[in-house]
């Protein structure tokens, strides 16, 4: 495709998007208004579990056994205090079975039984003055919630001469997606203010700074929408929100900097405000969209796992990123229109500082009277830029040990599953699984179930017993209770119900030969499921973020090795939040200060959310460094004064993003849910950690030491570039560019006019005249 055909459609694009602003911002509002109406109530539809595989062996036991045998698989239980009497008190019995009796008659709730009811010790605490009563709620997650919040309130509290109290996975489940919508609310109440304090010291115009966070409303009002129709056909995890708000305030303001300090720069140049946006959408435009693309990349590579815990985290973050860089194309471009000079208007930090005639807001991009000003501020990113560089090998094996050490923690990961110890203390179902685990022996709900089907004899459920308690790891075989063709045993194993013992005892259960066709389930099954079917499919997800970042980025830069960079460096970015997550949550460093309590292990879907979220978030922020590199290389051709101009013009504005990004996680990262907790802040280290580390220390010096071979190609790939392939700096329209440069800039190779390049005493990028000192 010729550069003529490009440009006219681009132009044509540029058009589209500003031949009637208000109108667009109109119907945008009017689109947003319906977006809100639509996501209404959409916390309220989604589910709190998803980490089971639902063709996995256990999932079928599971609902099988629901189906032939309800009374096997409680997941509602009454903790019953009889206080002094003790729960043997003939009173209490007849008290206990009255509430029993009352339970069975709930519409909607199956196979009641109780201590009173069948004298099962598992179901009597050791001291004697608890017992349970066990039940199941039937339905999905949704119906079974629901009844839940109907019956609970009537069993709750004193029951005569009993305290009740409820708990049980439903209750589990119903308390952790209260608790994360409550967290939620308080977390967008402080995200929102601090994201607009920190967008008007960065813009230092609360105009400017009001248009990204527009950009993040429009983004999660109407992803919530999209949420709430795919809720309609399959399950949403409820934890997909927090991920909704994260993306659709940290990409708003992404995508928003990036191009309104484009646009900004190009006022400051003396483009009339058409030409502007023209210039701005044809520049950052393009980085936005291949930012959104690869971002979009990362996310959509977990539709491949089955748990809908994941899946949901795709469908959000997908949305999300989709419609904020759609926001950010079509509204912002629209905005700028009806705004033109006025993007500068009502510089709010002149109300808390004297501000010095000349300076420049902290982007370098302000209204300042000095046209020059606004490389101050870009001046720290060069001069960092020009130290790494001159001592380039120091700072590449230094900065990746450091990342490795930082990791290292990871190599002792144990991966878990999610529990009741990811709520609160103080939460009424989590204070009931701890008084099970401490005070009942029998573990209720901590054990294994077996499912055999096709019919035996007496003989061989008994031989199959003996051989099960025979191995070395079942405490005890309790069974079989036979109806019809179908039976079940219940087997419990010795050391923690989800403990490695556990998990080897479900493979020795499923591969001990029985005249009966058996499925194994229980939650040390339904883990060694869940991690058979991540493991499976990690390569297939690895492969599609891999394969289609490294196409993306050739597209951008028409480089094979930068692609290549860009993907390790990355991944070696992810190090520290990974290590971090193990020492911090998985050995229960800081646990106190942070207010969790650790398992000793790591729910084993996390570390793939969070690795597909992070790394997205990091080829972000490399596309914005990476783009502004390739715009000034294509322009001068001078390899290391490249590297230096593009941190000096893009460092601080991605600080920025990622500071505000970091902001938003950390409110995330409040919550009172571990596994939330886990992901925002491990998410926040990550960006901060890229930014701040690897686009400012290891990017440059890695790029020092490949030298202009950075930019190698072989024949056939750069022909497959120039056809397809984009660029920042592609079709600049003369009026906005080599106009702009000082003197001895010529054509498109103005910027080589710079003496030396770089300059080692100041660290900045000398000699590209004033076109330069404008921008940051």
């Amino acid at each position: 495709m010729s550069e003529v055909n490009r440009g006219s459609r681009i132009g044509g694009w540029t058009r589209f998007v500003t031949a009637r602003p208000r109108l667009s911002l109109l119907v945008a509002l009017v689109i947003t208004a319906l977006a809100v109406l639509a996501g209404s109530g959409v916390g309220d539809r989604m589910g709190s579990g998803g980490w089971e595989d639902p063709a996995a062996s256990s999932t079928y036991a599971t609902k099988a056994l629901e189906r032939e045998f309800p009374a096997s698989q409680p997941n509602l239980l009454l903790l019953v205090d009889a206080g002094d009497r003790g729960v043997d008190d003939p009173a209490v019995a007849a008290e206990a079975e009255r509430l029993t009796e009352r339970l069975a008659a709930e519409e909607g709730v199956i196979g009641v039984g109780s201590y009173w009811r069948t004298r099962a010790p598992a179901l009597r605490a050791e001291k004697g003055d608890e017992a349970l009563i066990a039940a199941r709620i039937v339905g999905e997650e949704k119906e079974a919630g629901e009844i839940l919040e109907r019956i609970a309130p009537e069993f709750r509290g004193t029951q005569g001469l009993l305290e009740v109290s409820v708990g049980g996975p439903v209750a589990v489940r119903h308390d952790i997606q209260t608790i994360i919508q409550e967290d939620l609310l308080r977390a967008e109440l402080i995200a929102l203010p601090v994201t607009l304090v920190l967008l008007v010291m960065v813009f230092g115009s609360a105009v400017a700074a009001l248009l990204p966070l527009g950009v993040g409303i429009v983004a999660i009002l109407g992803t919530n929408a999209v949420l709430r129709g795919i809720t309609e056909i399959t399950d949403v995890s409820v934890f997909a929100q927090n991920l909704t708000t994260a993306l659709g305030l940290g990409l708003a303001v992404d995508y928003a900097l990036f191009i309104v300090r484009r646009f900004r720069e190009e006022l400051a140049e003396g483009a009339e405000v058409r030409d502007a946006v023209g210039a701005t959408l044809r520049t950052a435009g393009r980085t936005v969209l291949f930012s959104a693309l690869t971002v979009a990349v990362s996310l959509a590579a977990m539709m491949v796992f089955p748990q809908y815990f994941l899946r949901s985290f795709a469908y959000a973050g997908i949305a999300v990123v989709l419609l904020a860089a759609a926001a950010a194309l079509i509204l912002l471009p629209a905005a700028l229109m009806v705004l033109g000079n006025r993007i500068n208007s009502l510089d709010l930090r002149r109300l808390f500082t004297r501000v010095r005639k000349g300076t420049a807001p902290a982007d370098g991009t302000g209204d300042g009277p000095r046209p020059g000003a606004a490389a101050e501020t870009g001046r720290g990113w060069g001069r960092t830029a020009a130290l790494v560089m001159r001592r380039a090998p120091l700072f590449a094996v230094g900065t990746a040990t450091a990342l490795v050490l930082l990791g290292l923690p990871f190599l002792g990961v144990k991966f878990g599953t999610a529990d009741d110890r990811q709520l609160p203390s103080s939460a009424e179902s989590r204070v009931v699984q701890e008084d099970i685990r401490s005070g009942f022996s029998g573990s209720p709900g901590g054990g294994l179930e077996v499912l055999g089907e096709g019919g035996a004899t007496s003989a061989e459920y008994a031989d199959y017993r003996d051989r099960v308690a025979g191995l070395a790891d079942v405490l005890r075989v309790d069974g079989p209770v036979v109806s019809g063709d179908h039976a079940y045993f219940t087997v419990l194993p010795r050391g923690e119900a989800v403990g490695q013992e556990a998990q080897r005892l479900v493979r020795e259960l499923r591969a001990e030969p029985a005249a009966f066709d058996t499925s194994v389930t229980g939650t040390a099954a339904v883990l060694v499921d869940s991690k058979d079917s991540i493991g499976d499919r990690l390569p297939l997800a690895a492969a599609i973020i891999v394969v289609v970042t490294l196409l993306l980025v050739f597209l951008l830069t028409g480089s094979v090795l930068i692609p290549i960079q860009a993907v390790a460096l990355n991944a070696l970015s992810l190090t520290a939040m990974f290590g971090a997550v193990v020492w911090v949550f998985q050995d229960g460093n800081l646990s106190g200060l942070l207010g969790f309590t650790s398992t000793g292990d790591i729910e084993t879907t996390l570390p793939v959310l969070m690795f597909c979220v992070a790394f997205g978030l990091s080829m972000d922020y490399g596309v914005f460094l990476i783009s502004r590199i390739k715009e000034e290389y294509d322009r001068g051709g001078d390899h290391e004064r490249s590297v230096i101009f593009g941190l000096q013009r893009t460092g601080g504005l991605i600080t920025a993003a990622a500071v505000i990004l970091g902001v938003v996680m950390v409110a995330i990262g409040a919550s009172r849910v571990t596994n939330t907790k886990m992901l925002g802040l491990g998410i926040a280290l990550a960006v901060v950690m890229d930014a701040m580390v690897v686009r400012s220390l290891l990017v440059p010096a890695v790029m020092k030491l490949t030298g202009r071979a950075t930019w190698w190609a072989p024949g056939p790939l750069r022909r497959f570039h120039d056809r397809f392939g984009v660029s920042e700096g592609e079709a600049r329209p003369a009026a906005v560019t080599d106009g702009a440069d000082g003197p001895g800039a010529s054509g498109a190779s103005g910027a080589s006019g710079a003496s030396g390049g770089s300059d080692g005493s100041n660290g900045v990028v000398s000699g590209a005249g004033e076109r330069d000192k404008a921008r940051v």
